[in-house]
C-alpha cells in the first residue's frame, strides 16, 4: 500500500454547515448540533459500554465557531492493523485528524526523533505510507500502517508442552519371573530362572535380581544328580524427584557413558539427571519460525509437505516454536494467509537434532564404588580400590552441545572432552572428542569423531575411533582395555521404483585380537503390502572363506500370518530356511512357528568342508500369551538328534489387599479398586482391559511412568442403584511401581415413588418431598402422575408433602426391590397433617 489514503464520509457535509459565514452564531449552532447528533450518539453509547468518565461523551460545541483553530474533539473507535484499540482521543480542524505523540506512541507508532518530545499535534495524514479510513457516522477510524512504522510485540505460538502430572507409588511387592527348562535326546536335562523381586511405596524401589541354574549329565540312569546355582545379579534402590530430574541410586549401577566412554558396574552410589521424569519434555533444540504479518492472518506450517501446525496470528511480528517430527534433513513451508486473502510462503532448512541439548540444559551423573567382577557367575565379587566417575553434557547454543567425561580409581585417572555441532542450518552433525588417561607410569590419548548427515532418501556417515600410547579406564583395570582403532563409513539410497541399497565399510582393531575388516552390501524392497525381499553380501577382507550372501523373501498373509524363505551360501555351505508363523495379538492369544532348514556342504574346497556336513533340521513352537503372562512348548531337531523345551514368563503383584498375577511388569501399573464392587467393567485410555473381582479390584498394566494414564468403568454396564462419583481418573504412576486407583461407587436405594391424595387422585404437579427419616436427603419435587424420584432411601422411610397450595401430608412405606431394575414403588396415600 503506497502514499496515504484518507476516507472521510461525513465531513464534507458538516464542512458546509460550518463555513457559511452568513448564518447568526444560533442558527449555525443549531445545524452542527443537528449534524453531529449521530457523532454524539455513537460516541455516548461507547463510552457508556466502555465504563469511560461520563464527561469524555459531550463534545464542547460551545467553544466551536467558524473562526475557532481548536476544531473538534472526537473520541474515535480506532481500529490498527486489525486489531482494536478502543477509544481514542483526536481533533478534527481544517478536514484533518490530529493526534499527539503521546497517543500516537500509545498507539504502537515509531515516530522520528523530532517528532517523539513535540507538543503540538500532529496531522495523521502527514504520517508516510499511513492508509486511513474515518467513518464520522458510525465514529470509527480504522488505521493501516507499514510494520517497519510500528512497534509491536512478537506473538509466540508453541506447540511445546511441558506437563509435569503429580506422580505416586502405592506401597506393593511385585515379582518378575522368566523360566526356561530344556532336556535333549539323551536325557540331558536343564533349568534356568530368572527373577526380579521389587518392593516399592513413596520412599523409591527397591529392587533385586538374580539367575538360578541346575542341570544333568547325560545319564540313561534315573536318579543322575542335579547341579545348581544361583547367582544374584543386581541390588538396588532409586529415588527419583521429578521437578529437580534427579535420581538417585544405592547399590548394584551403572556408570554414565557417552559415545566415546565405556560404562562399568559399580557397588555404590549415584546421583544424576533423569529426563525420563519429565517425558512431556523436550530436550532437543526446537527450530523457531520467524513471520510478520501487517493484517490479522493465518499461519500454516508444512514439514516435507506435510501439513504441522495451523493456527491465527495477529498483525505484527510472530514466532512459532514447534516440534516437526523429521528424520535428518528436511524442508518446512509457512504460509501466511491475511484478511484479505493474499498468501506468502516463507522457506526454511531444517535438521533433526536429537543429539543436541537445548541451549542451558545440562544432562550429569556422578557416581562412586567399588567395581563389580565376574558379574553373573559370582554374587558378591567386588573390588578393593573404590573409584568415581563424572559425565556432564550441557546445551550452548542451538547449533552446539559440548560434553565431558572423567573417571579415577587407584593408579588411574582419565578424562576427556567432546562436543556436538549442527553445521548450518541442514549441513549435518559432526561430533569430535579427546580424552587422555595417565596408569601406573604410562600415559594415552584417545580420540573419536563422527559425522552424518541423512534425508528422506539419502544418508552418509562417517566414525573413527583411536587411541595413541597406552590409554586405560576404569574398565581396563579389571577386563579388556579399549579398542585401539575402530572406522565405519557408510551410505545409503532410497528409490521407491527400485528399493533401498546400502553400503557400509568398517575396521577394527582391538589389543591381543586379529584386525578385521569387512564390507557390507545390502538391497531391500517391498512389493505391495504383503511381499518384501532382501538382499545382503558381506565380505571379509582377512578371511575370504568367512564371506557370506544372503537372500530371503517374505510373505505377510491374513490373521497375523507370515511366510519368510532365505537362503545364504558360504564357502562352506549353502543354508535353505523355510518359516511360517502367526503371532498373537497384544490382547492376548495363541501364537506358533515352524521352520525347516537344511545345510548343504560346498564342493568347491574340501579343506574348508572337513568339519561341514549335509544336515537337515526342524522346528515347530505353540505359546500362548494371556492376561496372566506367556507359555511356551517347542521341539527342535537335527538329523537324528532332538531337544524339547518350554518357558513361561509372568510376575506376581501384591498390593491394594489383593494378589494378582499378571504379565512381566517393566513398567509403572495400577490397582483399581471400585469399593468392592465386583464385576466392573475396566477401560485403560477407551480400551477395555477387564472387570473388577470379587473384592472389586483389577490389576491394570502396562501404564506410562510420570505420565496421565486415563482409566475409566464403564458406568452402562453396572445397576441402576450404584451413585458413581467419576467415571474416570488419570493415573500416574513412577517408574517400576503402582498407584491405587479408588473410584467411588456407593450402593444406594433408590426407587420411583407413586403418591396420591386421599380421593386417590396423583399429589400435585411439583410438590415438595422431604425424606425426613434421612436428614442429609435434600428436598425434590413430584413430577407427573404424583411420581417422585429417591435414590438414599432406607429400609423404613417417612416423607413429608408439601402442596403448591401449602397443605402438608406425610407418607410411610417400607422399601422393596425385586430384580436389578430401579422398583416402582406405590401407590402410597399421603395423609394430611392436621
Amino acid at each position: 500500500m503506497q502514499g496515504v489514503a484518507v476516507s472521510i464520509s461525513h465531513a464534507a457535509a458538516l464542512s458546509e454547515d460550518i463555513s457559511t459565514s452568513s448564518v447568526d452564531t444560533n442558527a449555525a449552532f443549531l445545524r452542527v448540533a443537528k449534524a453531529m447528533e449521530p457523532t454524539i450518539q455513537a460516541q455516548t453509547d461507547t463510552i457508556a459500554q466502555a465504563n469511560i468518565d461520563a464527561d469524555l461523551a459531550q463534545l464542547d460545541l460551545d467553544r466551536y465557531s467558524d473562526d475557532d483553530d481548536a476544531g473538534l474533539d472526537l473520541y474515535l473507535d480506532v481500529t490498527l492493523n486489525g486489531a482494536s484499540k478502543g477509544l481514542v482521543h483526536f481533533d478534527y480542524r481544517d478536514e484533518r485528524l490530529w493526534a499527539t505523540a503521546a497517543i500516537l506512541q500509545q498507539l504502537s507508532f515509531v515516530l522520528p526523533p523530532s517528532l517523539q518530545a513535540s507538543r503540538d499535534p500532529i496531522a495523521l495524514d502527514s504520517l508516510p505510507k499511513l492508509n486511513i479510513d474515518y467513518d464520522a457516522r458510525q465514529q470509527t477510524l480504522t488505521l493501516i500502517a507499514p510494520l517497519d512504522m510500528l512497534k509491536l510485540d512478537t506473538t509466540t505460538h508453541s506447540t511445546r508442552t511441558n506437563k509435569r502430572p503429580k506422580a505416586s507409588a502405592s506401597p506393593g511387592l511385585l515379582l518378575n519371573y522368566d523360566l526356561y527348562g530344556s532336556q535333549t535326546q539323551n536325557s540331558t536335562k536343564s533349568l534356568s530362572a530368572y527373577t526380579e523381586l521389587r518392593a516399592f511405596n513413596a520412599l523409591g524401589v527397591v529392587s533385586s535380581t538374580a539367575l538360578t541354574t541346575a542341570n544333568t549329565a547325560a545319564n540313561d540312569s534315573r536318579h543322575s544328580q542335579w547341579k545348581g546355582q544361583t547367582v544374584r545379579l543386581d541390588t538396588s534402590w532409586s529415588q527419583s524427584f521429578p521437578d529437580k530430574l534427579l535420581t538417585v541410586r544405592a547399590g548394584d549401577i551403572l556408570t554414565g557413558a557417552l559415545s566415546w566412554t565405556r560404562s562399568t558396574r559399580l557397588g555404590g552410589l549415584q546421583i544424576g539427571t533423569n529426563f525420563n521424569l519429565q517425558p512431556y519434555r523436550s530436550t532437543t533444540p526446537l527450530p523457531s519460525f520467524f513471520g510478520s504479518a501487517t493484517l490479522p492472518s493465518k499461519v500454516e506450517l508444512f514439514v516435507d509437505g506435510l501439513k504441522h501446525y495451523s493456527g491465527e496470528v495477529p498483525a505484527g511480528p510472530f514466532e512459532l516454536d514447534t516440534a516437526p517430527s523429521i528424520s535428518g534433513a528436511g524442508t518446512a513451508q509457512l504460509v501466511v494467509t491475511d484478511a484479505l486473502g493474499q498468501s506468502k510462503t516463507l522457506n526454511f532448512s531444517l535438521y533433526d537434532t536429537h543429539r543436541l541439548l537445548q541451549p542451558g540444559l545440562s544432562d550429569w551423573s556422578v557416581e562412586m564404588g567399588a567395581v563389580r567382577e565376574n558379574y553373573g557367575t559370582e554374587s558378591f565379587d567386588y573390588g578393593d580400590a573404590l573409584a568415581a566417575s563424572g559425565t556432564w553434557r550441557h546445551g550452548v547454543s542451538n547449533r552446539f552441545t559440548a560434553e565431558t567425561h572423567a573417571e579415577v580409581t587407584h593408579g588411574l585417572s582419565n578424562a576427556g572432552v567432546g562436543g556436538t555441532w549442527l553445521l548450518g542450518r541442514a549441513g549435518g552433525i559432526l561430533f569430535a572428542s579427546l580424552a587422555a588417561s595417565h596408569s601406573q607410569g604410562q600415559s594415552g590419548m584417545q580420540y573419536s569423531t563422527n559425522y552424518s548427515w541423512n534425508n528422506r532418501r539419502f544418508n552418509i556417515g562417517f566414525n573413527a575411533l583411536g587411541t595413541s600410547g597406552v590409554y586405560r579406564d576404569v574398565g581396563s583395570q579389571y577386563g579388556n582395555a579399549p579398542v585401539h582403532r575402530s572406522e565405519q563409513i557408510s551410505t545409503g539410497y532410497s528409490i521407491p521404483t527400485l528399493g533401498n541399497f546400502g553400503l557400509s565399510y568398517h575396521q577394527v582393531a582391538q589389543a591381543e585380537k586379529e584386525d578385521t575388516q569387512f564390507a557390507r552390501v545390502s538391497w531391500s524392497k517391498s512389493f505391495g503390502r504383503r511381499v518384501s525381499m532382501n538382499l545382503n553380501y558381506n565380505h571379509d577382507f582377512d578371511q575370504s572363506a568367512k564371506s557370506s550372501l544372503s537372500i530371503g523373501a517374505s510373505l505377510s498373509l491374513d490373521r497375523n500370518m507370515s511366510m519368510r524363505n532365505s537362503l545364504q551360501h558360504t564357502a562352506a555351505q549353502d543354508i535353505i530356511t523355510a518359516d511360517i508363523s502367526k503371532s498373537a495379538p497384544s490382547a492376548g492369544g495363541i501364537d506358533w512357528r515352524a521352520q525347516v532348514r537344511h545345510s548343504a556342504a560346498s564342493q568347491s574346497d574340501d579343506s574348508l568342508n572337513s568339519n561341514t556336513k549335509d544336515s537337515t533340521g526342524a522346528l515347530a513352537e505353540l505359546s500362548y500369551l494371556g492376561r496372566y503372562g506367556r507359555v511356551q512348548a517347542g521341539i527342535s531337531s537335527n538329523d537324528d538328534s532332538y531337544a524339547t523345551y518350554a518357558s513361561g514368563t509372568g510376575s506376581l503383584v501384591m498390593m491394594g489387599g489383593g494378589m494378582f498375577p499378571a504379565r512381566q511388569i517393566n513398567s509403572g501399573f495400577a490397582v483399581v479398586s471400585t469399593g468392592g464392587i465386583a464385576d466392573v467393567p475396566v477401560l485403560l485410555q477407551n480400551n477395555p482391559i477387564g472387570t473388577t473381582n470379587h473384592r472389586g479390584l483389577l490389576l491394570v498394566t502396562p501404564l506410562n511412568a510420570y505420565q496421565e494414564n486415563k482409566i475409566a468403568i464403564d458406568p452402562m454396564q453396572l445397576p441402576a442403584d450404584l451413585r458413581i462419583n467419576k467415571v474416570s481418573l488419570d493415573a500416574t504412576p513412577t517408574d517400576r511401581a503402582g498407584v491405587m486407583v479408588a473410584f467411588d461407587i456407593t450402593p444406594v436405594r433408590s426407587a420411583t415413588i407413586v403418591l396420591i391424595d386421599s380421593d386417590e387422585q396423583p399429589i400435585a404437579l411439583g410438590s415438595q418431598v422431604t425424606l425426613i427419616s434421612n436428614e442429609d436427603t435434600p428436598t425434590t419435587v413430584v413430577g407427573f402422575d404424583g411420581e417422585v424420584y429417591l435414590d438414599t432411601l432406607d429400609a423404613h422411610n417417612t416423607l413429608e408433602v408439601t402442596t403448591p397450595a401449602d397443605g402438608i401430608c406425610t407418607v410411610r412405606f417400607k422399601y422393596t426391590k425385586q430384580g436389578d431394575e430401579i422398583p416402582l414403588l406405590g401407590p402410597f396415600i399421603c395423609k394430611k397433617v392436621q
